[in-house]
């Protein structure tokens, strides 16, 4: 059978540790983990707060407010250049080394390919285009449109009309548990990328329809 297929974009098409790196430079080698976690933990939790208040902003904010949290946290003192160079590193961030292959076995399958993300169309293309996958993907679907974030059902619904297909012929694959659990309860089927051995699912009963570990495992388990 032939699906539709969202695949989420930050953590599980593109690598977000890549930043890893330049904040080494700019906090340290001890802080820059905790600072790179902290970071993107907060980075989705400011947009699960604004999409229960329903005070929508461009996911680049989140971006934005959440780098500054870090530097509260961690009492770095980042200089107005310095952010602005972590926040573009952000919008040329790399792929996965097993994204690329991944994605061609699916398209050469017949499947129809969309990236799905809480990012705006203009910083996902970007993205993906200096990754060099964009050209595996029917569309950039974001959820600027509806203005809402993951894990709203009406992102996921919206996607399906953006993308003209039926929840049983859909997929949702993604590395975070909570875009998975979204999709899931939504009725579409959904794979978790558990991209290391220590990512731990949410218990909440509601269960990936496939786990698998590099994107490459995919087109076997859909």
């Amino acid at each position: 059978m032939k699906y539709t297929l969202a695949f989420d974009v930050y953590g599980t098409l593109i690598n977000t540790d890549a930043v890893l790196t330049s904040l080494k430079e700019r906090v340290g080698n001890t802080l820059a983990k905790p600072f790179m976690d902290t970071w993107r933990d907060k980075q989705l939790e400011y947009s699960f707060r604004r999409g229960l208040m329903d005070k929508y902003i461009d996911f680049s904010v989140c971006t934005d407010n959440a780098l500054n949290y870090a530097c509260k946290k961690f009492d770095v003192d980042l200089s107005s250049e310095q952010k602005a160079a972590l926040l573009n590193d952000y919008k040329v961030l790399p792929a996965f080394n097993d994204v690329a292959q991944g994605l061609e076995a699916l398209k050469n399958a017949g499947h129809l390919l969309f990236a799905f993300s809480n990012g705006s169309k203009e910083a996902v293309t970007k993205l993906l285009t200096t990754a060099n996958i964009l050209h595996y993907f029917e569309d950039v679907v974001s959820v600027e449109n509806v203005k809402m974030f993951k894990p709203s059902p009406i992102v996921y619904d919206y996607f399906l009309k953006t993308a003209k297909a039926k929840k049983s012929e859909s997929w949702l694959i993604s590395s975070n548990n909570f875009d998975v659990i979204g999709a899931k309860m939504f009725g579409m089927h959904s794979a978790w990328v558990q991209r290391t051995p220590d990512s731990i699912f949410d218990p909440w009963g509601v269960e990936p329809t496939t786990v698998i570990h590099k994107l490459t495992d995919l087109a076997k388990n859909l």
